[in-house]
């Protein structure tokens, strides 16, 4: 008798712990934003699924001495024009340059875009270690640097086509360091975020890497100053369903920052 009391009692735990797991978590949005939904196994690669160009983008990340910006910045020149000279390097293509203003300072950025992915860089990488110019170049830049960084990456297919500005902008890189396996489910939630974005000026690209330091992010926002990226930010978190696309992201990162940039003297874009 006492046994079968037991069992009765031990089942009704039961049923109100799956009633509490189930129902209150549908019924309360604020507690359901605190989960990472279930993502199902699939045979697709994540690159396939959420990028739909054959083009793959090089981030340079430079940290140069403090007293060698100047000739930092003319060394990238040189390289830039050294590329845009060799015929069999038409694939090619510097989309920005920055310097960090606030963030990682003494820093500079550098997006090149390989069209024709892999086979392009494979010969990229050839004329690079055969030219004895860019061999004098990479040891030249080598004295005014402390240390480099190469990520290949993979534009989201969400995003908006990337679009070189003219005028004068600041741009602001924030970066992501996602835990590994919820690549498609940062996808999924910010091809509906960027929707509350992509009306303004402000979307300029967005990424994830391929090669280097894997399940990182990048999202670059163009703006006009720092007080039209106030106000650009604070619109979006008025738009209703904003504040629940990042709810649910924010449970996916490990770690973020931010930092402000902006155009190097010969970036394609402003």
């Amino acid at each position: 008798m006492e046994m079968a009391n037991n069992y009765r009692y031990i089942n009704k735990i039961a049923q109100n712990f799956r009633c509490i797991s189930t129902s209150t978590v549908k019924k309360d949005a604020w507690l359901s934003k605190i989960f990472v939904r279930k993502i199902e196994p699939t045979k697709e690669s994540h690159s396939r699924m959420l990028s739909d160009k054959e083009i793959i983008y090089g981030l340079q990340t430079h940290n140069f001495r403090a007293d060698s910006k100047k000739p930092y910045l003319q060394n990238m020149k040189n390289n830039l024009e050294l590329t845009k000279s060799l015929g069999s390097l038409n694939g090619v293509e510097l989309v920005g340059s920055w310097t960090v203003n606030v963030g990682d300072q003494d820093q500079a950025l550098h997006l090149w875009k390989f069209n024709g992915g892999y086979e392009t860089i494979d010969a990229y990488s050839r004329v690079i270690e055969e030219n004895q110019e860019f061999q004098k170049l990479n040891e030249e830049q080598g004295k005014l640097v402390r240390s480099r960084h190469l990520q290949y990456l993979l534009a989201f297919s969400y995003w908006p086509q990337i679009l070189l500005r003219q005028n004068k902008n600041i741009y602001e890189i924030r970066s992501y360091a996602l835990k590994p396996g919820t690549m498609i489910e940062w996808g999924n939630n910010w091809a509906r975020a960027i929707n509350f974005r992509k009306n303004n000026d402000e979307p300029f690209a967005g990424f994830f890497s391929q090669i280097g330091r894997l399940y990182n992010v990048h999202h670059i926002w163009c703006y006009e100053d720092l007080n039209s990226r106030k106000e650009t930010r604070e619109s979006a978190w008025r738009a209703p369903g904003w504040d629940e696309c990042v709810a649910y992201t924010v449970p996916l990162i490990r770690e973020m920052h931010c930092r402000i940039m902006e155009p190097t003297e010969f970036s394609p874009t402003k």
